[in-house]
Order: C-alpha cells, then structure tokens, then sequence
C-alpha cells in the first residue's frame, strides 16, 4: 500500500498561441497563458501529476481550493482512487458538486493514477482496463486566426502530418472565414469542423441562427461542415435535439460539463451525435471512462477534449485509448507547456496518434520547468472579453 504524504498546487504560465489570434488578443492579452498543476507524493517517493483547467481562468481559487482538500486525503492508499476520489468529493460537494471544485478533483485523481501507473511501470490506461485500440485519428484544434496567411499555415501544417481534419472556430457571422477556410482546406483534402464557442457569448445565438450560418456556408462553398461544437449557448442545451433535427452536420459538446451524470444525461437526450469529456473538468479519467461507456450504449463516439496543457493532453489520451476512441483533439497553438512536459514526444504518423508507452501519464514537471515557466498574475483568461472579428473583406478578397 503506497500512501499519500503531500499534495500541493503548482501554477506556471507560459507564452501562448500567436500574438495575432484572435483568441490572445480579446481573451490572453498578456499572451501568457497558465497551467494548473497538482503535484502528489506518496511514501515510496512516486511523485504524480494532475491538471485542472479551472486554473485557466481562476488560478488563485485552483490553488485554494487543493490545499483544502489536501488535509483530508494524506494518509490515504493512492492505489484506491476511488476512495480517494469520493473522499476529495466530500470536502466539495455541498457547494460545488459541479462546477468549478471538479476540476480540482480532476487533476487530484490524474495525479493519483500518473502516480500509481509510475510506482506499477504501467502506462496509465492499463490501470482503466488496458488500451481498447493502438491508434487513434487526430483532428487538428486551431483555426482562431485572423488572417488567410496565417489559417493557411495552420492547414499546411495538418496535411504534411497527414490530419485530413481541422477544426475552425466562428461565429453564426463569420460565414466569409468559415467558407474561405473549407475551400483552402479542401485543396488539401482536409475537412473542416467549426467550433462555435458559444460557450463564450453571453448572449448565444439561437437554432434558428444556427442553421442558416450552416445552410449560408453550404451553398457558398458547396462544401458540408464536418461537424459542428457547441453550437448553442449554455442555457439552451435542452434545444439541441431540435437542432440536430434540422441539421445533416453531426453536433457534438460536453467539454463544460463537471461531471459525468450530468453529459450522461444529455446522452439519453439525443444532444449529440459525439460527446467531448474533458478529464480535467469531468471529475478525472475514470469519470471520461463512464462517459465513454454510456455513450457507446447509446451507440455514440466519445471524443475527448484536449485543450489544457501537456498533463491534461496526456489524462485525455491515456483515456481515450482506454475507452477505444476513434478521434481524438490535437491542439494546434504553440504552448511550452504541453510538449515540454512530456516524457516522450507524441508519436503521430499519417494522422494518427499510437499509444503511449511510459509508465503513468508519461509527463515529467522537473524543477528546471517550474523556474522556466513561474506564475504570472496577468496569465488568466478572460470569458467576459468579446472576440476580435476582422473585417468580412479580409476572408472574401
């Protein structure tokens, strides 16, 4: 039995993305973004690692709210995650059984399994039932430019790796973006996905809204859209199989969701056609895994969200191969703070992502990293912000 002697938060922040995405110049304009990790020793000197992604936008609560659960989990067995993983439950429940404390209790129970997958020599997913595949398709995460030059880079990108998927983000408005972007991308064979981010509007835009973007980007570029992410706001969830009615293009959503009841449920909605846990929101790994199971009920992918840094990346993967995922996100902005805390490179051939092999999580958060990368105060994303929108002429001349 390997017991756990300390848990501690660590916040680091690194430059992010390009200066000229829209996402850095309305929401990171520091350009620095953070990470929050949690890092877990146990009595036989393993040290594990965890991400939350509250601490994306609210480091300074991240931080807290681990050192309060800390107290009530030194001295627990790490090999029995899920009491560990009830016990960090019951210090938040009462005034956040969803919501932001989750994702605390995320990186804690990562941080348990990168822990014990190190002290077994076993890749993490062994310790979720063993890899489901040996590969998995990747779609490129990106396409938040504000510029041809710089959208085109991004597809060059993915077609010399071989991913024929690249996922955009726009608005119901952006119909000039969204077309120029199908058509560039399918000089190359590459479909396009868009993520609305509708999570980000205070006012989201409706179902009606949503369908004519769809229908205008159609009949403008002759091209279908791939799939469609989070297209409604989230106080409208319920309208989702209204959407879906009316649509051909797959809807698929969950990366907000904090636990694993509650996109189960939208699940047994008929929300999406695939859902996205994130295992550093959901609650953890083994909550992406009941996700994954129920889905694949309900005959319906999971494709998990992936948009932290490396350990986040890593906790998703690890799942994913579990769960037999069929694709899975690869974030595309530049972030040290994801390759640089990776034990091994990913390995990508024509596409697709293999299986991990390093015992637990396959990440490494080493002193030199930590004094490389310290927190920055003005490294917190801002919801609030509305996006930068560049004139409709710079994507139709």
């Amino acid at each position: 039995m390997s017991k756990i002697i300390r848990i501690e938060p660590v916040l680091l922040s690194a430059p992010y993305a390009h200066p000229n995405s829209s996402e850095v110049r309305a929401r990171l304009k520091s350009g620095y973004r953070t990470c929050g990790l949690v890092e877990v020793e146990l009595d036989n000197g393993m040290v594990g690692w965890g991400e939350g992604y509250l601490a994306v936008f609210a480091p300074r609560v991240f931080e807290e709210i681990v050192r309060l659960i800390e107290p009530h989990l030194k001295g627990c067995d790490a090999g029995d995650v899920n009491h560990c993983y009830h016990k960090a439950c019951s210090v938040i429940n009462y005034w956040s059984v969803q919501g932001a404390a989750r994702h605390v209790v995320s990186a804690i129970e990562m941080a348990l399994i990168d822990a014990m997958g190190k002290t077994l020599k076993v890749p993490a997913y062994q310790l979720l039932g063993g890899k489901a595949v040996e590969t998995i398709r990747l779609y490129g995460s990106g396409g938040d430019s504000l510029s041809p030059a710089m959208m085109a880079n991004e597809i060059e990108l993915l077609a010399g790796m071989g991913i024929d998927l690249f996922k955009m983000r726009a608005r119901h408005h952006e119909i000039e973006k969204t077309v120029w972007t199908m058509n560039a991308a399918a000089k190359s064979d590459i479909a396009v996905g868009v993520d609305m981010v509708q999570n980000l509007v205070v006012a989201a835009e409706p179902v009606a809204a949503v369908v004519r973007y769809v229908q205008e980007v159609h009949e403008r570029s002759g091209l279908s859209i791939a799939f469609l992410e989070e297209a409604l706001g989230l106080h409208d969830r319920g309208s989702y199989p209204r959407l879906r009615a009316k649509l051909d293009v797959p809807v698929c959503g969950g990366e907000t969701c904090t636990t694993a009841e509650e996109l189960c449920g939208l699940i047994e909605q008929n929300a999406f056609d695939f859902v996205q846990p994130d295992a550093s929101v959901i609650g953890g790994m083994h909550q992406v895994m009941r996700v994954a199971s129920h889905a694949q009920q309900h005959g319906m992918d999971t494709v998990v969200h992936a948009w932290g840094g490396g350990v986040c990346l890593m906790a998703n993967y690890h799942a994913a191969f579990a769960a037999g995922s069929r694709l899975a996100e690869w974030p595309m902005p530049k972030f040290a703070l994801r390759e640089s805390l990776l034990v091994e490179p990913l390995q990508i051939v024509d596409g697709k992502l293999s299986a991990p092999t390093c015992a637990g999580l396959g990440v490494l958060v080493s002193d030199a990293i930590k004094q490389q990368y310290p927190f920055r105060e003005d490294a917190v994303y801002d919801c609030a912000a509305f996006a930068v929108v560049p004139d409709a002429d710079v994507w139709s001349s």
